[in-house]
């Protein structure tokens, strides 16, 4: 088992998808990169965030990610995993997967 972990950041759906994981390499397939081990949080606490929920669904069965090179952005090793994110690619911001009221404006 690698001792190394991942953040894995790329293109999907006009959004950046940040995900960890415990493996990165070239692929066989020529110009896509392969994660291995994606890696969720496994706290079994009360507050549940959205994302990290619909990113464990969406990728729940997957044994290895083959990512073509242009999708990639950006792969970094880390020490210590962090929250898993979607952001939009325009502003950089979160995006929350489900419809989140709109906060009136203040004058």
């Amino acid at each position: 088992m690698s001792k190394h972990l991942y953040k894995l950041a790329f293109h999907q759906n006009n959004r950046i998808y940040e995900l960890y994981c415990k493996q990165v390499s070239s692929s066989h397939l020529y110009g896509f990169i392969e994660a291995r081990e994606l890696v969720f949080d496994t706290d079994a606490g009360m507050v549940v965030d959205p994302t990290e929920e619909r990113l464990r669904e969406e990728f729940e069965n997957v044994e290895v990610l083959h990512l073509p090179m242009h999708s990639v952005v950006r792969v970094e090793q880390v020490s210590e995993r962090g929250q898993c994110a979607i952001r939009d690619t325009d502003g950089g911001n979160k995006v929350t997967p489900f419809p989140m009221p709109q906060q009136p404006k203040r004058p």
